[in-house]
């Protein structure tokens, strides 16, 4: 069992965040007098994908995003949400995953295709689909469009709006554009700026995701139901954490 202190030091957040986290249910915790106390094997379960890696499979948090509590991350059930994202990915077929403002996934991604996950194999080619993706969030125009990533699939996003700010996004990605595969010369520019031979990528090029007209309109009119819908639970969740805080203070008084 670890300490407030402990994980306090595991988080990086002041000691009042680990309390309201425990008040509300985020951090698996039970009462020992009036002291916390928090399961370790809990406490890393939950928040080993806290700390940046260079793989998507186990990048779902980013620990900057854990240690706001006014960062999306810090108001989502996640567990809830992924499976919600993970219905979603499955039944429109697409790449989806939900990430911050700053681009940083929240969510892991769901129904992926191969030729990312050769691409996320490769050092570096995270950050720049971080960087892909930090430049939708901060993209004008709100309305859900698809534009090409820097490998050239196209991808589009909704934003997730909490009140009268936009916390986050649902990005959906891995979908071919009409003018693939890339032809040879393509395929070797390609391969260049990702620092790979064009023989690493060309068994998967058709390993992507092919929608029609149709498909992609569905898409696009799915992905803002689905930040829709993160929204509200998120609205919910902190109208419940404000509540929580407020019959504690009042606990406090008495």
């Amino acid at each position: 069992m670890l300490t407030a202190k402990e994980v306090q030091s595991i988080l990086q957040v002041d000691r009042s965040t680990v309390y309201r986290m425990a008040e509300d249910g985020r951090l698996p915790a039970i009462k020992v007098g009036k002291q916390w106390r928090f399961p370790a094997h809990q406490i890393q379960q939950q928040f080993e994908l806290a700390s940046p890696t260079t793989s998507y499979s186990t990048y779902p948090v980013a620990q900057t995003a854990v240690a706001d509590g006014d960062k999306l991350v810090a108001l989502l059930p996640l567990e809830c949400v992924q499976l919600i994202q993970n219905s979603f990915a499955d039944l429109l077929g697409v790449m989806l995953v939900i990430t911050d403002m700053n681009g940083r996934p929240i969510t892991q991604p769901s129904h992926t295709c191969g030729l990312f996950e050769v691409i996320n194999q490769i050092p570096d080619e995270v950050e720049k689909c971080i960087d892909g993706w930090h430049t939708l969030a901060h993209t004008i125009d709100l309305t859900p469009r698809f534009s090409p990533s820097h490998l050239g699939l196209l991808c589009s996003r909704a934003m997730i709006r909490v009140g009268s700010e936009l916390k986050g996004m649902v990005v959906a990605g891995c979908i071919a554009p009409e003018n693939w595969p890339p032809t040879g010369a393509e395929l070797v520019e390609m391969a260049q700026a990702i620092g790979v031979e064009p023989a690493q990528l060309a068994p998967h090029l058709d390993d992507v995701i092919y929608l029609d007209e149709a498909g992609q309109r569905q898409v696009l009119a799915s992905l803002q139901r689905l930040a829709t819908i993160v929204a509200h639970i998120v609205n919910e969740r902190l109208t419940l954490v404000n509540r929580l805080e407020q019959i504690a203070g009042l606990a406090m008084l008495s």
